[in-house]
This record gives structure tokens, sequence and C-alpha cells, in this order.
């Protein structure tokens, strides 16, 4: 799909998505239903009356839509809007399971029965996520692949395994199986089976990129980016303001209901939830956030943002805290003093590290 840039109050109810709850804080209005979009827009339009117009570009990939947005009379946009959708074809080709062809597919595929030599983005990558695992006691791990499998989340068609299934998925899964040697830049796992999927921190990594080559090589100051409003990067300032862009945080369980706005700065954004891909079981609610060190999906968790320098951290953070819970999100974040993280165990809003900073009005109760 072509690139194409769009007025902001024009596009704003036909491009939000009712399953999307991560939003830049000027379209907080448009979780409304597409039935009420005529309402909609004049509320809009009352409200950005003397708001300057953003340039938006979107495009469809890693299953899900990613934007850029810039302010108005931003220099040669449609180029630079052009150059970051390429950058994220190009991760998408490298990094998805879901093509044969894929470089993280050969991997998979050949990693255990020799070493695989990758390039160098992907393994910097790797190393990435190996510390990030490490960190979060093993809450976050890409070598989930055949625990996705045996959950039937690979195909979103969720399923509980048997006893059997799942064991034998968990002996196949865990960074602890792969190994990376920084000389010769080769991965090899140390079992066969093991599967590497980065779902959890694709998306913002890919944002990171963006970022890098818009800000770095174009010498953009001020933009942001997201994929599928759940990963979002910050980059400089929104129109009219100094301090950043103001990103809304909606509920999951209820997209009219709004619970924090935050005000991000060269910062990433990233939000986890099962409540979009789930089935019932037995009375529970099953999502296809997986504890890797047992087996099953996390549980006791609505909502978990975290805010970070990058949005690959950001994402893989709000992963681990999704399955962490509070407590021990508490304590990364004391030892971690660039991290912010706001989480919905209950209809508490829970708000933690840096995130006290950068949450604004908070639209429910909160600790």
């Amino acid at each position: 799909m072509k690139a194409h840039g769009l007025r902001l109050v024009g596009f704003l109810v036909a491009f939000m998505h009712r399953r999307e709850f991560l939003h830049p804080k000027q379209l907080a209005g448009a979780v409304a239903q597409v039935l009420d979009a005529v309402q909609e827009l004049r509320s809009l339009e009352r409200e950005l009356a003397d708001d300057a117009v953003l340039l938006r570009f979107s495009r469809q990939a890693m299953a899900t839509t990613f934007e850029v947005i810039f302010p108005f009379g931003t220099r040669d946009a449609q180029s630079l809007a052009d150059a970051a959708l390429d950058e994220i074809d190009r991760l998408e080709a490298q990094l998805t399971v879901y093509r044969d062809n894929s470089e993280i597919s050969r991997l998979n595929a050949e990693a255990a029965r020799a070493p695989v030599v990758v390039q160098d983005n992907l393994f910097h990558l790797l190393g990435r996520a190996q510390h990030l695992h490490q960190q979060t006691e093993g809450a976050f791990d890409v070598a989930v692949g055949a625990l996705i499998k045996a959950w039937g989340f690979y195909l979103r068609k969720g399923q509980v395994p048997t006893d059997e299934e799942r064991a034998a998925a968990l002996g196949r899964s865990g960074m602890q199986h792969v190994q990376l040697d920084a000389e010769r830049r080769s991965v090899t796992f140390a079992r066969p089976g093991v599967e590497i999927n980065l779902g959890s921190i694709g998306k913002g990594y890919a944002l990171d990129q963006v970022v890098r080559l818009l800000h770095r090589a174009r010498r953009v100051k001020n933009m942001l980016v997201h994929g599928g409003h759940s990963s979002v990067f910050a980059l400089g300032s929104e129109p009219g303001s100094r301090t950043g862009w103001s990103i809304g945080l909606l509920d999951p369980d209820d997209p009219s209901r709004r619970l924090a706005v935050l005000r991000l700065h060269n910062r990433g954004l990233g939000a986890s939830a099962a409540t979009y891909q789930h089935f019932m079981h037995q009375g529970r609610k099953l999502g296809h956030i997986l504890d890797p060190r047992t087996g099953w999906p996390a549980e006791g968790m609505r909502l978990a943002a975290v805010t970070a320098p990058t949005a690959a951290e950001a994402d893989a953070l709000a992963t681990a805290f999704f399955i962490l819970g509070v407590d021990r999100a508490q304590a990364y974040c004391d030892k971690h003093p660039q991290i912010g993280a706001i989480l919905a165990p209950d209809q508490r809003l829970v708000i933690l590290g840096r995130a006290r900073d950068e949450v604004g009005d908070q639209m429910t109760n909160s600790e």
C-alpha cells in the first residue's frame, strides 16, 4: 500500500480501529463507533479549531497499521514518510515468522543444526532480547515460538494444549537455549525445535529504526510514529508545545474510557493487553501473552504500559510487566530510573517510576 498524507480532522474516525487503545491526544475523540462519525467530527472540529494540522502517512505492515505523523509544514514530508515506511517494510521482510524466506525463518530452520551467521541488526536485536530476558527474571523471552504454536496463537486460533503438548513446547522454548557468538555474529540453538518469534519487540524495534533513520540522516526533529497504537515513539514535540507529544491511554476493556494522558518527549511507549487475542476456557479468559516460565497465559493484569528511552525496550518491558505483576515491576523501575510503567491489575491504575512525571490528567483511580 502506498503511503499517503491526510488532514487530521478529515480522516479521524475512518482511520481509528476500535481494538486499538493507544493514540495521540488529538485523536482522543476518535474511539467512537463509525456510526457516530458525524457527531464525533463536529466535536473534534470545535476542539481542534485553534490547533495546527498534522500530516499523517500510513501503511499496512506486520499485521497492523504503521503511521508517521509530522507537524504541518514539515519539509519533504511525503519523501520522509516513504523512507520511513519503506524501512518498516524492509524490517518486516527480515524479521517476520510468517514468510518462509525471511532471515528469522531461516534462522529458526537451521540454527539447531549449525551456527547461523545473521545480519548485524538482527544479531544486536537478539542480544538486547537476551539482556532483557536476564533482567526480567525470564518473563521477557523471544524464544517462545513453540509455545505460541502449541497454544494456537500463531494462527490466531487459541486452544488449550494437553499437558504433554505444553511440556514438550516448554522444553523447546527459552533464551537459555539460544547461543550468541559476537565474534562470528552467529546464532546457535542448543536443542532442536527452538523458534524465535519477535512479536513482543519487533514493532517497537522498527519504530526505533525509523526514528534513527529520519532523525540522524534527515535531521527530522519532531514527529510521532506508531505501530498499531500499541507501540509508539514520540520525537521532539507536537505543534504548539516544547515538552513533547500528548498520548492517550485507553482502557482495553472499554475504549470509550481514557485511563490517562502521558506527555512524551524523545521516548517510546509500549502497551500489552490480552483483550483482543484470547479465548474462554472453563470460565477463564486465556490470552496470548504467555508466561515463558510456566507455559501458561499470564493472568491478573488487564493492561501494562511502559515508557522507555526506546520503543523496543518499552514493548519488551510491557510484556514482562504484564507477566511479573505490580510488585516486581515496581522493583524493576526502582533499579532503572529511565523506565516508567502504568499498570491496571484491576480497576485501579498503578503508576510507577518515571511515568509519575509523564502522566497528566487521569480518568480513573490511581496509586
